[in-house]
């Protein structure tokens, strides 16, 4: 059996992947590739509270991984975005995707955020649309994940283990419904 590999653009980096791994993934429908399980690299980890000695951290999809899974499923020309402002305090966002009959839209909204009030709205809500198109609904499922101590931000010499962790989800490999970090191990 002849083997050759082929080298692909994958979010705008060269990926070398054999011919029936190349064949695979012309063979997924968009909504298999917006549901493809989150990548560590698709992740950012938010402090979501800090009481009692512990700080809980929930995972999040990036805003341009959105846009990289849309034009991976439907290409640059094949969705569109659009926002207005809602209830003064906030942004929604429609997300459309166009398919042989026509467009299909879906909307969510968000408030402003605390940093970055509207571009931060925007980004939320982008993101929370884009859970009714299949993405990153599997970030739902992950486990409660604390640190121990009160934290405002994610600790940068953590994000290696859970960028393990992630992996281990998508392979598998992980089953614990709750992870207790120790930042000093």
């Amino acid at each position: 059996m002849m083997r050759f590999a082929l080298l692909i653009c994958v979010n705008l980096t060269i990926v070398q992947v054999d011919y029936m791994t190349f064949i695979n993934i012309l063979k997924m429908t968009n909504y298999e590739i917006l549901r493809k399980p989150i990548q560590p690299n698709e992740i950012e980890w938010r402090v979501q509270s800090a009481k009692g000695g512990k700080t809980t951290i929930v995972p999040y999809i990036q805003s341009r991984a959105v846009m990289n899974r849309f034009d991976d499923a439907f290409g640059p020309e094949g969705w569109q975005d659009t926002y207005r402002e809602w209830k003064g305090k906030g942004v929604m966002c429609t997300l459309s995707v166009k398919c042989e009959d026509g467009w299909i839209s879906k909307e969510d909204g968000a408030d402003d955020t605390a940093i970055e009030s509207t571009k931060g709205g925007i980004s939320d809500s982008l993101k929370r649309c884009a859970v009714k198109f299949g993405v990153a609904r599997d970030l739902y499922d992950y486990p409660l994940v604390q640190i121990e101590g009160e934290m405002r931000f994610v600790p940068r010499e953590i994000r290696g283990r859970l960028d393990q962790m992630t992996t281990m989800i998508n392979d598998g490999q992980f089953t614990k419904q709750y992870v207790l970090i120790n930042k000093t191990k």
